[in-house]
């Protein structure tokens, strides 16, 4: 469905923030007997609202589609997996919970995070679209709702009195469509005293250090502290803390309560981060129309890296079969002619091929057996702890190829 719309403010959208062209589903993974049939590819083009400064997506899919039988599983990260048990461990230190405390997760996928608190005795709850993630966390004993969030289900759970002393919500802000329900249904199962923590990846850093692969179909919106702050306070919540953390390229972790509570006791790392956000120009269109370009270049870069490779007879093969490398590789027009195949941790995704690009995705002992002599990291944001495990490939001369913020061998 096209919007021309801002789904917050409903201000007309008019400017382009990058046009990506058209691209299939980033999680829809291609079965060997399904090759020969044809793909759906849809629009993926982002545009920033002029009045509150949302950049979102024009084309909005139904999120049934993409999250009802999801291939993203957050335990297959081992530094996601620490940097769960580490805000799990930093929470219960700063909340101090009681007996009667109530934490719960929206988009809690295998229960890579709740499993922490569950260790501590505390009462959780996990809200998640996709069945087949949720069953994990079933299995690890996270009760788990396997549903949307939004008003409807925040007021069932509050009629069982199930109200949340914490909510939780790791990138998913980005995920909804319709953003003014969801934080309207966050309002509504909060305690009066509560909190909500929210991460998201940072518009700021998004833009400054040229993550366009992080655009893609599941991913609705793109946000800024200055954006988030107006739809929270619209719904009547105050964003009152903030941290910059690292994950995902540069992400902000928001700390927000009921207006009436918290109003006065907004933090000075909130008005640090609007005044970064504000001295980097994102409270000006022409800031947002500048990115294009520079995506462009990065394009070109790429494909001249690999032709030059390839051109000297040498094998790539990928590491990593994530939604950001998906919207890379449909964009710039690499296939198997490029990367022979790539490789995957995840079970769920090995002996599929990436959607459009038709690359075949193996387990990692792949690259032992092949030895390629460039392996491309698809998720560049766990670049380290991905060269840290396929070290061994400097046994035969190998080389990773990181290919964001700027190409780039190592």
């Amino acid at each position: 469905m096209y919007t021309n719309v801002c789904r917050f403010c409903g201000n007309q959208l008019n400017t382009t923030f990058v046009d990506l062209g058209m691209s299939p589903l980033a999680n829809s993974f291609v079965k060997e007997e399904d090759l020969s049939r044809s793909e759906t590819f849809y629009p993926l083009h982002a545009l920033v609202c002029g009045k509150c400064f949302l950049v979102q997506l024009n084309y909005i899919h139904v999120p049934q589609d993409i999250f009802s039988d999801y291939a993203y599983f957050s335990s297959y990260s081992e530094s996601w997996l620490q940097h769960a048990r580490e805000f799990a461990s930093k929470a219960v230190s700063k909340f101090r919970p009681g007996s009667d405390y109530r934490i719960i997760e929206i988009a809690s996928n295998d229960g890579y995070l709740l499993q922490y608190f569950k260790e501590m005795d505390l009462t959780v709850l996990g809200i998640e679209p996709s069945a087949n993630t949720a069953a994990c966390a079933v299995k690890k004993g996270i009760p788990t709702i396997v549903d949307f969030f939004g008003t409807r289900l925040a007021r069932s759970l509050v009629s069982q009195n199930q109200e949340a002393d914490l909510v939780i919500g790791n990138n998913v802000l980005a995920h909804v469509p319709e953003i003014n329900d969801f934080v309207k249904g966050m309002k509504i199962i909060l305690k009066p005293y509560g909190t909500i923590v929210m991460e998201f990846p940072h518009l700021l850093k998004l833009i400054e250090r040229n993550q366009f692969d992080t655009i893609y179909h599941e991913h609705y919106s793109y946000i800024s502290l200055l954006a988030a702050d107006k739809i929270f306070r619209a719904h009547g919540l105050c964003i009152y803390d903030v941290e910059e953390i690292p994950t995902h390229g540069g992400s902000l972790r928001i700390y927000a309560g009921h207006e009436g509570v918290f109003a006065e006791k907004v933090s000075c790392s909130v008005k640090k981060v609007i005044n970064d956000e504000i001295e980097f120009g994102l409270n000006r269109l022409e800031t947002y129309g500048r990115f294009y370009e520079k995506v462009r270049r990065t394009k070109y870069n790429i494909l001249e890296l690999l032709i030059k490779i390839k051109s000297n007879n040498k094998e790539i093969a990928g590491y990593g079969a994530p939604a950001k490398g998906n919207t890379l590789l449909n964009y710039c027009g690499i296939g198997p002619e490029f990367i022979s195949y790539t490789v995957d941790r995840n079970p769920y995704k090995q002996g599929k091929y990436l959607p459009g690009t038709h690359i075949p995705v193996f387990s990692p002992e792949k690259i032992r057996e092949t030895k390629p002599d460039y392996v491309f990291v698809l998720p560049w944001n766990l670049s380290d702890e991905i060269i840290r495990q396929m070290a061994y490939i400097r046994e035969w001369g190998g080389k990773f190829i990181i290919p964001v913020p700027e190409v780039e061998v190592m």
